[in-house]
């Protein structure tokens, strides 16, 4: 498998060295050629109601992400594992929403 494009998400709490990871990462992977999307609200923005924000992350957008802390790209404690569709507060395992969200998006 050849990957060209990968996703990347700020999960849990918000931590003071969120954004200057994210700027390596996409500093290190368009060192070889591949895309970043950001995925906006952790694992929650891989389930279907959150699926659409994302923020194409290139060198010019995270310049500067490496002069404050916290996650531009913010962050839930979303368990995909065990997360309430919306409207129902009974835990499921929605896994197979994240996968086939990560394939709509075309990323590893």
């Amino acid at each position: 498998m050849n990957v060209r494009r990968i996703g990347v998400l700020t999960g849990g709490g918000d931590a003071p060295g969120l954004n200057p990871a994210l700027k390596a990462i996409v500093y290190k992977a368009r060192a070889y050629g591949i895309e970043v999307i950001g995925l906006y609200d952790g694992w929650h923005g891989l389930l279907n109601e959150g699926s659409d924000q994302t923020l194409w992350l290139e060198d010019h957008v995270v310049r500067r992400w490496d002069r404050d802390g916290g996650t531009y790209l913010g962050s839930s404690r979303t368990n995909p594992f065990r997360a309430p569709l919306p409207g129902n507060n009974e835990p499921r395992d929605r896994a197979a929403e994240v996968l086939a969200n990560m394939e709509r998006l075309q990323c590893r």
